[in-house]
């Protein structure tokens, strides 16, 4: 049996408000929940009430009910106004219809044709809430599915040397794993002199700073709203914080909380790490499925490479999460890969060669070499470096 239509009366005069409560009480389906003498009291209460039908005086001395009409109105859209109104002014009409008002009524209004206002308006405003509802329900569920809850995975680009083009395979890296069923997140962990925003040519709204400062509460629309896009591409990325000054106020702790979120939110979730070991890098690496180490052809970032890995071994970090890429490989020099997976005791999979042109091209106009479709060596051997990621978690899994 469907409820009651729920009405308000409100009327600075009080013989009118119980007429019209006498009129409505052997109405079967109607029922007057509240009676007030003044807009602002109706006002102060529509919204814990939320009733289906206000009957609106238009002149009262507090406020017009012209005014009380468009603040219910805002209040609560779906709940319906009658005016009623000693004068059938046409111009009192529109305005009150421009209002919000659902009809017109003059003062006093026959039983019939009130009843049947009260029944219509009351039918639209179940009719709206009916609509609110759905639409609710229907965001609801699109919410879920843009952010159902993933098992992503966090991809960690680190070398211990500077200058090894970690922020170049970070980034066209994570172009590379990109797709509508694998969306990815590049994570800016160089906070001190994040380059990701200019290395794709965009501006970023925001920083891992906006989230770290409310990491106790990171729902996953609130996250959507903080982190940056790519304007070509379905990429969404998360800078480093804007200022210097602010490179310490990212807690490890609430760093660590940021890429929990984010791991559920997204398939990859690319990190371009400093070369400095830190406690945000030891974070990265605690949550990292994979660490893609670089290492170039020099007697200095070899030497680092294996200090970095005599330091996963004695954080207990198993080789099999470890994989090794030789970058800006230049086969002219001596110093062969064979000959550094030999002195490092790790296998390296795969070289990316030294193409100067490419990468400083791709640089210089923010465009990852990997974004677009080209037969550039570097691009082919950076897809083949993501073929070999996807392949290790798919047999760890």
């Amino acid at each position: 049996m469907p409820e009651n239509y729920r009405i308000f009366i409100v009327d600075d005069i009080t013989e009118t408000r119980e007429n019209i409560i006498k009129l409505l009480q052997f109405e079967p389906d109607i029922e007057v929940v509240g009676s007030f003498g003044s807009g602002k009291e109706a006002i102060d209460i529509v919204r814990s009430v939320d009733p289906d039908v206000i009957l609106m005086d238009i002149n009262m001395p507090d406020m017009d009910g012209i005014t009380a009409t468009e603040l219910v109105r805002r209040a609560n859209p779906t709940t319906q106004i009658i005016i009623l109104s000693v004068q059938g002014d046409a111009n009192y009409m529109r305005r009150a219809m421009l209002a919000g008002a659902r009809d017109y009524l003059t003062k006093p209004p026959m039983t019939d044709d009130l009843v049947s206002a009260l029944r219509r308006a009351g039918d639209m405003a179940r009719s709206e809430r009916a609509k609110l509802a759905e639409q609710a329900l229907f965001l609801k569920n699109m919410t879920q599915v843009a952010f159902k809850k993933r098992d992503g995975k966090v991809i960690m680009v680190y070398s211990p040397k500077g200058g090894t083009g970690v922020t170049t395979i970070a980034v066209n890296l994570g172009f590379a794993l990109n797709t509508e069923e694998t969306p990815v997140l590049i994570l800016d962990s160089n906070f001190q002199f994040g380059d990701v925003p200019v290395f794709i040519n965009e501006h970023a709204k925001s920083s891992i700073l906006d989230l770290a400062t409310r990491s106790d509460e990171l729902e996953p629309e609130f996250v959507d709203e903080v982190v940056s896009r790519h304007s070509k591409s379905s990429i969404r990325f998360l800078a480093a914080p804007p200022r210097l000054e602010q490179s310490e106020d990212v807690l490890p702790e609430q760093y660590s909380a940021v890429l929990a979120s984010l791991r559920e939110m997204y398939s990859y979730v690319v990190i371009d790490s400093p070369h400095i070991v830190n406690e945000v890098t030891l974070a990265s690496i605690d949550h990292a499925d994979i660490i893609v180490l670089l290492v170039t052809q020099d007697i200095p970032a070899i030497r680092n490479t294996q200090i970095f890995l005599d330091l996963l071994t004695s954080l207990k970090i198993p080789k099999s999460k470890i994989i090794m890429a030789m970058n800006k490989f230049d086969k002219r020099i001596s110093i062969t890969t064979e000959k550094v997976s030999e002195n490092l005791k790790m296998v390296i999979p795969i070289s990316i060669g030294l193409d100067e042109k490419t990468v400083l091209t791709s640089v210089n106009r923010g465009i990852p070499f990997t974004q677009e479709p080209n037969q550039e060596l570097v691009t082919q051997q950076v897809i083949k470096l993501s073929e070999i990621i996807v392949e290790k978690i798919s047999q760890k899994e």
